[in-house]
């Protein structure tokens, strides 16, 4: 089946892309790799022996970067819908993390424990539609704060990509309620025609509404 020009584009970009090149010279599944690792050397957000949780973590990149950051000191738990191939070290939960079932397992292998970050990365299927394509990324953004409240430990953090307009603002402002600092980062690993930014939230203290 012929390819659209769209979609042809695409992919020449993305085989041109340094980034892309990198990660497979350097063994790591995906680009995004480079966009934690560039948070982290900022940032220094991951430190063994830290729990951490990656949701939506398919096809692995940042589940991979944080086990090599742990360096076996610490758990990193990788949550998605879809499969994933097995990484060393990474205790891997297919299921919707919504779900009580997900939510369930995660806090039997966690046990007494509470996690120390939650990674997110995710991001929905995008339509091309701005408006659209903004409340999704926001929708995704509210769930996994949601989830984030559930499990972190006091001073926890947590890292959540976002799209700049639409809804960020609201977005922002819900962090400050219980997250004591807020940093906005843009990885130069981000295409620079992306809307996407990460939002780093720190000194998580849960407040009761």
């Amino acid at each position: 089946m012929k390819r659209s020009v769209s979609s042809e584009r695409w992919l020449k970009e993305h085989f041109a892309d340094p980034y892309v090149k990198k990660a497979q010279q350097e063994g790591y599944r995906c680009r995004a790799a480079y966009k934690l690792l560039e948070i982290q050397k900022k940032y220094r957000l991951i430190k063994p022996p830290m729990n951490v949780v990656d949701l939506g973590a398919a096809p692995g990149g940042w589940s991979q970067v944080v086990a090599k950051l742990l360096q076996h000191h610490g758990k990193i738990f990788a949550l998605d819908i879809l499969p994933m191939e097995p990484i060393s070290h990474v205790d891997f939960i297919q299921g919707d993390f919504q779900e009580e079932a997900v939510y369930d397992q995660l806090s039997a292998r966690v046990g007494a424990q509470k996690i120390d970050v939650v990674l997110s990365d995710m991001a929905p299927n995008m339509s091309g539609i701005i408006v659209s394509d903004q409340a999704k990324v926001f929708y995704l953004a509210e769930l996994a704060l949601d989830f984030a409240q559930k499990v972190l430990k006091p001073g926890g953090a947590f890292l959540v990509k976002v799209f700049q307009g639409g809804e960020f603002e609201a977005y922002h402002k819900q962090l400050r309620v219980n997250f004591k600092f807020i940093k906005v980062c843009k990885p130069d690993a981000s295409r620079d025609r992306s809307k996407e930014i990460y939002l780093l939230a720190e000194n998580y203290q849960r407040v009761e509404g």
